[in-house]
């Protein structure tokens, strides 16, 4: 087992998750309460990750974080270090890569948050800050906390996304999905089996868990 890989993973996880579900939220609500001109152009583009092999969306981020990129070359302006091939370069196509796995689920909650109890709450006076916090948040629940999952699990095991941004640089961008490649590249297969079931059985007690806490939280409201 390499450790500091799977360190590595977790914490590319950990900040993708930390720094996308608040973004995701905001988005998530006004798409799913607001109607507005281009609405499906806007909702397709959040879901177009979702379709894209990873090599392809990869290949691009890549020509945007090179140092001849747009992006890139701002970066390297900005701070004085090239973007790809590090860690903050893969922590932002991490990011954008997972943006339908936390906006969608997050979308749906909302959408299944009646409009009646927001205007009922209105109507008693609450603000539509408290209105936010106490009513639709308890609500939606199970969609914020199926984002959260899918987020952090998905990019756990991201792999395609992760080589082409990133490559296999240890303690810097080497992410387990990468070291269960590398190590059966060399023909470890024993090394390979059990990373591989790390993975799985990590991806398995998290689809568990939203189950659980999604069953629990339904009760709860009925």
């Amino acid at each position: 087992m390499e450790w500091q890989a799977f360190r590595l993973s977790l914490e590319l996880a950990a900040w993708t998750t930390v720094i996308l579900l608040p973004l995701a939220l905001v988005i998530a609500r006004f798409l799913a309460w607001h109607s507005f001109r281009g609405q499906s152009l806007v909702q397709a583009l959040v879901a177009l990750p979702l379709l894209l092999p990873p090599t392809v969306l990869g290949f691009y981020l890549l020509t945007a974080f090179a140092s001849d990129g747009w992006l890139g070359r701002f970066y390297e302006t900005l701070v004085g270090q090239p973007l790809a091939f590090t860690f903050e370069g893969l922590l932002l196509a991490s990011i954008l890569f997972n943006v339908p796995f936390a906006v969608q689920p997050m979308q749906r909650g909302f959408e299944a948050v009646s409009r009646d109890v927001r205007e009922a709450a209105w109507c008693s006076g609450m603000s539509r800050w408290s209105t936010f916090l106490r009513i639709e948040l308890p609500l939606a629940w199970p969609g914020l906390l199926s984002a959260f999952v899918l987020t952090f699990a998905h990019t756990l095991g991201e792999f395609g996304v992760v080589l082409m941004v990133g490559g296999s640089i240890p303690g810097e961008t080497r992410t387990i999905a990468i070291a269960i490649y590398d190590r059966m590249q060399a023909f470890d297969e024993s090394a390979a089996a059990s990373m591989a079931a790390v993975l799985l059985g990590f991806s398995l007690a998290a689809i568990t868990l939203v189950h659980v806490l999604g069953g629990r939280a339904g009760a709860r409201r009925g």
